[in-house]
């Protein structure tokens, strides 16, 4: 069957659909979820260097706030829209569910293509949206995040900013910040890490020995070299590699530091001499390994390659990377797929502990982070799984209705329905 390519938003909706129908949760609970509890849409007036003025879009969306405040990043990109904040924040619920984190999702962007900015001219845009959504966030109330195209140096002028407006400094209204500005250790990793932590306790139940393992990683930004990093730290064998450059494959095993080393110094993976060949970059997804970790973009797993698929093991670093269609033919091949709401929630479950250190005024060492953030996360991981083995469901749904079960709880004892 093709693709059906939908609206993100509608996708979120039919998502919930189908965890609350197998929960059996009461109507109420799809309707609650199915619409953003609110959606701010602004104007930005921002002086450019040639002295005129620009007004850019921006929105922040807020989707549920029973389990706590609502959390979630800010992306700069031109193909920002309404509706993808509102599907962002949706998923951003459930992402925090999974994890049983106390917050509720929440999601911003602007409608700019930030490398046609100067640096002055983004720090005015970053600081003018800061104060636009003042009203509605604060530490207590909505904390956003960096995501696409924006950094800590973007949130450390948001906080700023922010803090200008209260007279005061409130380091934990966004978190993401460089470290001596509050950040927390261990965030640069943390995505990666939780990818790879997911493939450690698949492996335990699946009853295999991760020395044994072969591992192809698709994307190699910050999430797939760290979750390469991780894995061949684990003890696997990263065999193959790829980003938009090409796919490199050593059958003995990649040393995936000095693959991070060469591309930082030549920003991609092609040419990297401790490869023993070079493929077109989509044959990565379809490798002879045992675990396939998805870290590049949405809709990389489709009907049209998903049973060409040989690895047991997908943990997905992207957000996405999975159609449903595709879903369904991984299922039924018996492939554990560790959704991306689980497998990818090591960032905002280290951006949680970033926020709970800046309203402490209290800092953890980097080891105390990567503990904390394995006993949350290997936690969900073992109740998602019991719960898939219960409801004969695959991982994805199970995973939906742990959190959706979380929320509605959340819900019911604060008297919404």
């Amino acid at each position: 069957m093709a693709e059906k390519t939908l609206n993100p938003f509608e996708i979120a909706q039919q998502q919930i659909k189908t965890a609350c129908d197998k929960l059996g949760a009461e109507p109420e609970v799809y309707e609650l979820l199915k619409e953003p509890m609110r959606v701010l849409e602004v104007s930005l007036p921002v002086r450019m260097d040639d002295g005129s003025i620009k007004v850019f879009k921006g929105f922040r969306s807020q989707h549920n706030d029973a389990p706590g405040p609502t959390k979630g990043g800010i992306r700069f990109h031109p193909a920002v829209s309404r509706d993808e904040v509102k599907a962002l924040s949706t998923w951003m619920t459930f992402k925090c569910g999974v994890i049983g984190l106390p917050y509720g999702g929440g999601k911003g962007g602007i409608i700019v293509d930030p490398n046609e900015l100067s640096e002055g001219e983004l720090e005015r845009l970053s600081r003018a949206y800061a104060r636009a959504i003042a009203p509605i966030i604060g530490d207590r109330k909505d904390i956003p995040a960096p995501d696409v195209n924006t950094n800590g140096q973007i949130m450390a002028w948001m906080v700023d900013e922010y803090s200008k407006l209260q007279g005061y400094n409130v380091p934990g209204v966004f978190t993401g910040k460089p470290v001596n500005f509050g950040g927390s250790l261990a965030r640069t990793e943390a995505t990666g890490y939780g990818v790879a932590i997911m493939v450690r306790e698949a492996a335990k139940k699946l009853g295999l020995n991760l020395a044994d393992l072969k591992v192809a990683v698709q994307g190699f930004g910050n999430v797939g070299s760290y979750a390469a990093m991780y894995m061949e730290e684990m003890g696997a064998k990263v065999i193959g590699v790829s980003d938009s450059s090409a796919c490199v494959i050593n059958e003995n095993g990649l040393n995936v530091k000095e693959l991070m080393e060469y591309v930082k110094q030549n920003r991609h993976v092609k040419g990297f001499p401790g490869a023993e060949k070079e493929v077109n970059r989509d044959e990565v997804l379809t490798l002879d390994v045992d675990v396939l970790l998805p870290c590049a973009l949405e809709n990389q797993i489709t009907s049209k390659n998903a049973n060409d698929i040989k690895a047991k093991i997908i943990s997905e670093g992207a957000n996405g990377p999975t159609t449903p269609e595709a879903d369904e033919i991984l299922y039924n091949k018996g492939v554990l797929v560790i959704p991306d709401i689980l497998a990818n929630s090591g960032g905002v479950t280290v951006s949680y502990f970033e926020w709970v250190q800046n309203l402490m005024n209290y800092y953890w060492s980097f080891e105390e982070v990567q503990e904390k953030q394995e006993r949350l996360m290997v936690k969900a991981f073992n109740e998602i799984y019991e719960l898939m083995e219960e409801n004969k469901v695959d991982m994805r749904t199970a995973a939906y209705m742990m959190s959706i079960k979380r929320i509605a709880e959340a819900m019911k004892l604060r008297g919404w329905y």
